[in-house]
């Protein structure tokens, strides 16, 4: 099987960074996309950032010039560097991934989420 799991949440003033981090692990052949969502207090899940395996790189435009997402294919992690955090961008934190296992099934896979709290 496959496993997501985040790390690097928590309680950060506005202005402040955080750094989000996800490890992939498993029976992994490889990974395609991979992405950040976050699900703000009773709101609905939205899309934050996505990476391709080559780099390619898309933004929310709410988080365009703030956040950045990078990955390392060699280790099948994917970071989410947040920079001048505002309130608003209180949220769970996902991450999510497009799969190619060994076994040459395909899986979208999410992980359980990290919480963010911007707050003075």
């Amino acid at each position: 099987q496959v496993q997501l799991v985040e790390s690097g949440g928590g309680l950060v003033q506005p202005g402040g960074s955080l750094r989000l981090s996800c490890a992939a692990s498993g029976s992994i052949f490889s990974i395609n996309t991979m992405a950040w969502y976050r699900q703000p207090p009773g709101k609905e899940r939205e899309l934050v950032a996505t990476i391709t395996r080559t780099g390619n790189t898309d933004y929310a435009d709410s988080v365009k010039g703030r956040f950045t997402i990078s990955r390392d294919n060699a280790k099948n992690t994917v970071l989410l560097q947040m920079n001048s955090l505002k309130p608003e961008d209180t949220a769970v934190y996902y991450c999510n991934a497009n799969i190619l296992t060994k076994s040459s099934y395909f899986m979208n896979s999410w992980g359980k989420g990290t919480l963010v709290t911007v707050s003075s």
